[in-house]
């Protein structure tokens, strides 16, 4: 599959997003960073912004582009699927993650691959199949983790439906061909 005609970069320092890892995003995607909710009457829904152990620190945005779902990026303290020298097994870091969706994943299969330009950085890569709580369908969705010193990484690609998912994943094809684990 080609991937997404691309409209700029995140995850370095200075970017919408600085991140333990950079790559680019496709064009009219719009990223933003994510922000704890700092009103203690909201704080609850500080939750929606973890899994497992990890945290929302960007979301980028597909509706600009026409397209109803988001590629969001997590970071992880080196206690997620714990390595060396600060980051994560990209398997352990990525099995964490899915089984904390509480959207009961199923039909996980994973995969070990290699991301970035001539295939830099090793990652793992899954595929699976949620139960949408507002929907009530199920819906694909593609996670990748990688280890940085900062930790590990995933990014998740997420549509409201599996037809949208399926129309995000040129996107997705960019962010994977494109990252660094040198991000701001």
């Amino acid at each position: 599959m080609a991937p997404a005609a691309k409209g700029g970069t995140v995850g370095a320092a200075g970017s919408a997003c600085p991140l333990p890892v950079a790559f680019d995003v496709a064009a009219e995607w719009q990223p933003k960073k994510v922000e704890p909710v700092g009103d203690p009457d909201l704080a609850e829904l500080n939750e929606l912004l973890k899994q497992g152990p990890f945290t929302m620190a960007c979301e980028i945005d597909a509706k600009p582009a026409g397209r109803i779902g988001f590629l969001r990026v997590w970071t992880g303290g080196g206690g997620a699927g714990a390595g060396q020298g600060g980051g994560a097994a990209p398997r352990a870091a990525l099995e964490s993650f899915v089984t904390a969706d509480d959207d009961a994943p199923s039909s996980a299969v994973y995969r070990d691959v290699r991301v970035g330009a001539d295939g830099a950085v090793s990652a793992t890569e899954v595929t699976y199949v949620v139960t949408s709580a507002l929907l009530g369908e199920r819906k694909p969705v593609r996670a990748l983790a990688v280890a940085t010193p900062r930790g590990p990484v995933v990014l998740e690609l997420g549509g409201m439906d599996g037809e949208e998912h399926t129309a995000m994943l040129p996107a997705w094809e960019l962010a994977k061909r494109s990252l660094t684990a040198a991000g701001g």
